[in-house]
């Protein structure tokens, strides 16, 4: 790695997240802005629209041909999941490192990319969720598993998240399964005869949940929000992370920017970097 400034290009500059990356990575003094993508507002300069100065790096459209002109060691998508794994393989294939905290890939995608990524000698770092509070919210929820197998996950987000539930809340609910099977513990079955007078009332709960359910809420005024609610006889637990600015994001995301060349292979979770 580089001792000069690590080159970063940002896939999905233009939306939320896209422009509170594109801040953080104009007030890192380690870090160069290179390329700015996306399919909306191209032309546009991406400093502008993050609300600083001109920066003099221009949304463009096609992210093939920003790459290999500008040539960044890292890139940072936050776009959408119909076209993460298109994204990934471009970077790859142009020798750039992703950093990914756009959700939605799947077992199979990561099983792709594990081979996509040995095959080339370079590491794919992926995030549900880059707050350092939601991490340890996880940690926490780990740990309260061997004592209190019974637990649900409210996952709250802005209207504008497509996937449900969110990656957090997946992974957040396959640590609690296998935490509680290692233990040998487990959450009281189902009720027999139980109805749901609406389809999904209960929650998502299946072997991709580690047998947790999952309740997800999409409304305006969120930002990203998770509770995780254990029941035990006579009590409650329950551990909350708010996000209530995307700001809350970017020391994770910075991380990531500069570890994610000394690591190998498909890396999931801001955990493994600190």
């Amino acid at each position: 790695m580089s001792s000069s400034k690590i080159r970063v290009a940002v896939s999905g500059a233009a939306g939320r997240m896209g422009r509170e990356v594109v801040r953080a990575i104009d007030g890192a003094a380690d870090l160069t802005l290179v390329a700015a993508i996306d399919q909306a507002l191209a032309g546009s300069d991406s400093g502008s629209l993050a609300g600083l100065a001109g920066n003099g790096v221009l949304v463009e459209s096609g992210l093939e041909e920003a790459l290999a002109r500008t040539k960044p060691e890292v890139l940072v998508d936050f776009t959408l999941p119909d076209g993460l794994m298109a994204n990934i393989r471009c970077a790859l294939g142009l020798g750039v490192y992703p950093v990914v905290g756009t959700t939605g890939l799947s077992s199979d995608d990561l099983a792709r990319l594990e081979r996509l990524t040995n095959d080339l000698g370079l590491t794919v770092f992926i995030a549900p969720n880059f707050a350092i509070g939601a991490v340890l919210m996880m940690q926490f929820a780990e740990r309260a598993a061997a004592y209190m197998p019974d637990v649900e996950i409210i996952e709250l987000h802005h209207d504008r998240k497509l996937d449900s539930p969110s990656g957090t809340a997946m992974l957040t609910a396959q640590r609690i399964g296998a935490a509680r099977a290692a233990l040998g513990v487990f959450p009281a079955p189902i009720p027999e005869g139980l109805v749901e007078k609406a389809p999904g009332a209960r929650g998502a709960r299946n072997a991709s949940t580690g047998d947790v359910p999952i309740h997800s809420v999409r409304l305006q005024g969120f930002v990203a929000h998770q509770e995780v609610i254990f029941g035990g006889p006579g009590q409650i637990l329950t551990l909350r992370h708010d996000s209530i600015d995307r700001r809350s994001f970017m020391p994770g995301v910075l991380l990531a920017i500069r570890k994610v060349q000394t690591l190998n292979g498909v890396v999931v979770g801001l955990e493994k970097l600190l």
